[in-house]
């Protein structure tokens, strides 16, 4: 029998081998408009990516790091060697797809390969937790589309000027920002807390409850971001508006980088949560951090590539759709996150950025190109299942492990 210590040393690699490929592959497209419209170069694209997402892994990646780890597979827990397996493999399928140019959606590669180690280990489906998780995926191309095309819709009206609807959005994009829940801080209640009832309790505004689970004052700070973030904006968009819209699309690609890797890296820690915190008492925050610092190292060794490819197609898109494509992509990946649903971030965008190109006709969205990626996403889930499967009686024999 090989030491545990061993073991769970061989799937730290693992996990960290994982998040560097999330973060070589899942977390540059946020940025590319920003790159593709001049205003930040390649290479701080990715400098940024790195930090900015790495900073999201550590803030939001609790809620999708338990789902990957407990809520995947009923009747056991993934061991040392199962969770080995399942991020080798699925680090492996995303490392294929950087290498090729063509990304692989991790959250489809890591819940097949969790799926496949569970039922190596003997475990069942855990069909209630799949039902969720595809209600939301199969969603995201319609309500994301949707939102994507309203908000092109709206950009190109020519009878409202931009100082009036980009300001718009950057508001709505505040109220938002407000209201995620972040890890640093957490609640009476134990959960994450955010930033507006944070504050509201800082400073005693009234607990009195509203709508869902706001309360007067976390409402009063929502709208207080929300006016600031909009005000902001204007002022940019007023003093010159191309160097506005700029400065508005790296700030809005910085926002969604960090919902990327707050939504990512559970894809990387997941596996390990319970073997981890329960066997060896490796603090979950602990776990997040090193997701974190694979996603940095990735998003710095890997990205560059694909920020320049992305790019490319962004600078085609314009401005417009850029701003179309981020904005409801980031409020899909915020709600998946509160809800703890692993995504892929690259359907994210490729659902926004399909949804924004019909503004200007179902001539600018390639049938071809769509096709390819839901069979990219199917057939990444299904080989992923397989081969952690097989992989992990391979190491449960090299290693003796369990």
């Amino acid at each position: 029998m090989v030491d545990p210590l061993l073991l769970l040393s061989v799937a730290l690699v693992a996990s960290l081998f994982m998040s560097w490929s999330v973060g070589a592959n899942s977390n540059s497209a946020p940025i590319a408009p920003a790159v593709g419209a001049n205003a930040l170069s390649v290479l701080r694209g990715a400098l940024l990516v790195g930090i900015v997402a790495s900073l999201g892994a550590v803030a939001q990646g609790g809620s999708i790091s338990h789902t990957i780890g407990t809520g995947l597979i009923d009747g056991t827990h993934i061991t040392t060697t199962a969770a080995a397996a399942a991020l080798l493999t699925a680090a492996s399928f995303i490392a294929v797809g950087v290498r090729t140019g063509y990304p692989i959606p991790a959250a489809f590669t890591v819940t097949g390969a969790v799926i496949g180690v569970g039922l190596a280990l003997g475990g069942s489906l855990a069909l209630v937790t799949y039902g969720r998780i595809l209600a939301f995926w199969f969603s995201i191309p319609i309500v994301e589309g949707g939102l994507a095309f309203a908000t092109a819709y709206l950009l190109v009206r020519t009878d409202v000027p931009d100082a009036v609807t980009v300001p718009g959005l950057a508001a709505v994009v505040g109220f938002v920002v407000a209201n995620v829940r972040l890890t640093l801080l957490p609640s009476p209640d134990g959960g994450p807390a955010t930033l507006a009832r944070t504050i509201a309790e800082s400073v005693s505004l009234p607990v009195r409850s509203l709508l869902g689970t706001f309360t007067v004052g976390t409402l009063a700070v929502s709208v207080v971001f929300a006016a600031i973030a909009g005000g902001l904006v204007y002022v940019m968009v007023s003093g010159s508006e191309t160097r506005g819209i700029r400065q508005f699309l790296v700030g809005l690609g910085l926002l969604v980088t960090f919902t990327s890797g707050g939504s990512q890296v559970g894809l990387a820690t997941g596996p390990l949560e319970t073997v981890a915190t329960s066997e060896f008492g490796v603090p979950g925050l602990a776990l997040l951090g090193l997701g974190g610092f694979g996603i940095l190292l990735g998003a710095w060794t890997g990205a560059p590539r694909l920020i320049q490819a992305v790019s490319n197609e962004y600078a085609a898109m314009g401005p417009y759709r850029s701003i179309a494509a981020l904005v409801p992509a980031f409020l899909v990946a915020q709600v998946a996150i509160t809800l703890g649903i692993p995504i892929s971030f690259n359907k994210v965008m490729v659902s926004s950025i399909v949804g924004s190109g019909w503004i200007e006709g179902s001539g600018s969205v390639s049938g071809a190109k769509t096709g390819y990626t839901v069979a990219a996403w199917v057939g990444s889930m299904a080989g992923a299942a397989a081969v952690s499967f097989a992989l992990y009686h391979v190491l449960t024999v090299a290693l003796g492990g369990g």
